[in-house]
């Protein structure tokens, strides 16, 4: 199958996917208003996917558990790593959990969220033109850039500071998030959480309040469900 027919095969696919998510977001949007539907809707999808969480949360309590005495055996057997396996898999089964148990939850939420973010980005969907990025948030379109907010009004305008303070709230969850994470944690890993403020910077600002919103429920989870790091 030539490539042009295999990328619209999964454009086609995906769509089927997003068109229902795009018209439940519009629909609210009429109700409520663009931007509050977006926060409605990623609330709805984190909700949604809060029993993935738990059992994520559940498996990297059991991870830190069993943590020194994976590392006991790791010294017993690191010579022999198929012994290794085999006692490691014992272990975990011991604890009625595996080595790879957060890993599905983790997996099975991916496209959760790659479709909630591809209605935000996405110019057309299923053919047509998307309209909630034509709609508005505080006076700003949202399917604006950051860049095109200072070439409207300018880097002080009403437009950039919408997104400046969108910056700031994202900086405020990422702080939140890296101090959780602990001093053990590598200083690289710990400003990762960051990232979140220039992805924003190069986002539609629909993306950028969906961002906003899924960052700041994984900080309240992260607090709720995981232990605080020593």
């Amino acid at each position: 199958m030539p490539v042009s027919q295999t990328k619209g095969l999964r454009a086609a696919m995906l769509d089927t996917v997003i068109y229902p998510a795009y018209r439940l977001i519009e629909s609210v949007a009429s109700l409520t208003g663009a931007g509050f539907a977006i926060v409605l809707f990623t609330l709805a999808v984190r909700l949604l996917l809060l029993p993935l969480s738990i059992r994520q949360a559940k498996a990297a309590k059991a991870r830190m558990r069993l943590a020194p005495k994976v590392e006991a055996l790791r010294k017993r057997f690191g010579r022999d790593p198929e012994r290794l396996y085999r006692e490691t898999t014992k272990l975990y089964a011991a604890e009625g959990t595996s080595m790879f148990a957060g890993i599905l939850p983790g997996l099975a939420q991916s496209p959760f969220f790659m479709v909630t973010y591809r209605v935000f980005v996405a110019a057309t969907i299923a053919g047509h033109p998307n309209l909630l990025l034509a709609q508005s948030a505080l006076g700003v379109p949202l399917g604006d850039h950051f860049a095109t907010a200072i070439a409207t009004g300018g880097l002080f305008g009403a437009p950039a500071l919408v997104f400046v303070g969108l910056f700031a709230l994202l900086a405020v969850v990422a702080w939140i998030v890296s101090r959780r994470m602990g001093e053990v944690q590598p200083r690289a890993l710990r400003l990762l959480p960051y990232a979140t403020v220039v992805f924003a910077t190069f986002l539609p600002l629909a993306a950028g309040l969906y961002l906003l919103v899924s960052t700041a429920w994984t900080a309240v989870e992260r607090a709720l469900l995981y232990p605080k790091p020593a």
